[in-house]
């Protein structure tokens, strides 16, 4: 019976069984996540003028303390493309949904047991850019998890376009009219990389079944065989 990540008439074997797969996913979940975790550690402790310590129980006592002292960033990229810009977050990507970090850590933790059921039971052995997709995915997760369980927030430090303006005095709903005012981090690049690295899987899985399912009806003897 094909699976849902094969086109019809053809056998499918799940990623779980084969160990290859495993270890795609594996690997790149671990080569991320030592990535993301190493960033943060780095640029927090060189960026500012002084290492940045994170207090875990006065972050969560007073909602509103920033512990960052005022600092002038790092060019990473060249002038007004990418700084290094020291940000505590306690919200979701790009700031959102600030002071819900229960919230948060249950939702990932749920996300993250959704990916692993996807790669277990709706990707096949061969699937090599959904398991790197989903590998993406959980080390995004389990960067910023890490974040919110041992810090009470996010660390974030990668501010793109600084000091570029929207044109014509437009301003985003918040008030600011820099063209990007949002400062993310690595996590969060693995998150939304491997969430269109998973769209652009399914796209190509949707264009292989529908193809599979013309050539059926032109050749209808051939599927017959097959089952």
């Amino acid at each position: 019976m094909a699976g849902p990540s094969e086109p019809p008439g053809l056998q499918m074997v799940r990623a779980y069984r084969f160990p290859a797969a495993w270890a795609t996913l594996l690997a790149v979940l671990a080569l991320g996540l030592t990535i993301d975790l190493s960033a943060k550690h780095w640029t927090f402790k060189n960026v500012a003028d002084r290492p940045v310590e994170l207090d875990r129980q006065a972050i969560i006592a007073n909602p509103h303390s920033n512990p960052i002292p005022h600092h002038a960033g790092r060019h990473l990229l060249g002038a007004g493309l990418l700084d290094l810009r020291l940000v505590i977050n306690r919200g979701a990507v790009f700031g959102v949904g600030n002071n819900r970090r229960v919230f948060f850590i249950a939702f990932t933790l749920a996300a993250l047991g959704a990916g692993l059921l996807v790669f277990a039971r709706w990707t096949a052995h061969r699937d090599h850019l959904a398991h790197v997709a989903i590998g993406l995915i959980l080390a995004g997760g389990i960067g910023n998890l890490y974040d919110r369980i041992r810090f009470a927030i996010v660390r974030d430090f990668l501010h793109m376009l600084p000091g570029h303006k929207l044109p014509f005095g437009w301003s985003w709903p918040g008030g600011s009219h820099e063209m990007f005012p949002w400062v993310f981090n690595t996590a969060d690049v693995m998150l939304l990389v491997g969430m269109g690295s998973l769209m652009l899987h399914i796209n190509r899985v949707e264009k292989r079944r529908k193809l599979a399912e013309e050539s059926i009806q032109k050749n209808p003897g051939a599927a017959s065989k097959s089952v």
